[in-house]
């Protein structure tokens, strides 16, 4: 799918990599960029459209869908990362937070718009995902299964979608320098430079883009032996 002439509807887009695929998207010569957030005065990009919307809220979700009938890209973004496990005396509580905005969020997403893109020929989704789709440990443990549960969700209706010619990317990545990262000690990417690699992806028809080499190391680690998702990630 071009950017060119496309109406691109972007979840947290007043910050982060939201903002850079804003910034790209309107570079790229979008008609028309709705940069969402759930509260639309943080917006403060030049050019797009400020839409209230929080993933977690299906009434707010709906309301897009009805609003905006001339989507013809929806770019789901929005997510959150929480440091820890699975064996802490909160860690039930953090996977319902985690489900609720990485997966279920994006879910209900697409369902609402999948007829307003259907309308358009098809369109296109594009789910942000992480290495951590496939590796996990202690650190950033609850947040790797919710990616895992939001990559299944992405091959599944990637297929349920076939028919209606909606092209569905998976982007996969490693840790990003913006505020879902702030705190953590590790190499970082520039949003700009994944955005770049999305959306080049995106154009070029693909339905996966690993956007980093550390991506593309645990990508190919997937079939080795011992596999890479057997050992221990982080401490």
């Amino acid at each position: 799918m071009k950017l060119a002439n496309a109406t691109v509807l972007i979840t947290g887009a007043n910050r982060g990599l939201g903002l850079a695929f804003a910034r790209e998207a309107l570079a790229r010569g979008a008609r028309k960029v709705y940069a969402a957030a759930r509260d639309p005065s943080s917006v403060t990009l030049p050019g797009v459209v400020p839409i209230r919307l929080d993933v977690t809220k299906p009434d707010d979700i709906a309301a897009a869908a009805r609003d905006y009938p001339d989507v013809t890209l929806l770019i789901n973004n929005a997510g959150i990362a929480e440091l820890g496990g699975f064996l802490s005396d909160t860690s039930v509580q953090s996977a319902q937070r985690h489900f609720d905005t990485n997966v279920v969020g994006p879910m209900r997403l697409t369902q609402a718009f999948a007829p307003v893109l259907a309308a358009h020929d098809g369109g296109a989704i594009l789910n942000v995902l992480s290495v951590a789709s496939w590796i996990n440990g202690p650190m950033l443990g609850v947040y790797g299964m919710s990616k895992s549960a939001a990559w299944a969700m992405t091959n599944g209706t990637r297929i349920e979608l076939h028919d209606q010619h909606t092209q569905v990317l998976a982007l996969h990545v490693g840790f990003i320098d913006t505020d879902l990262t702030r705190g953590l000690d590790v190499p970082k990417l520039a949003p700009d430079d994944v955005v770049r690699t999305a959306l080049d992806a995106l154009e070029a028809g693909a339905s996966e883009v690993l956007a980093d080499e550390l991506t593309r190391r645990v990508h190919a680690g997937l079939s080795a032996q011992p596999a890479v998702y057997l050992q221990a990630q982080d401490r």
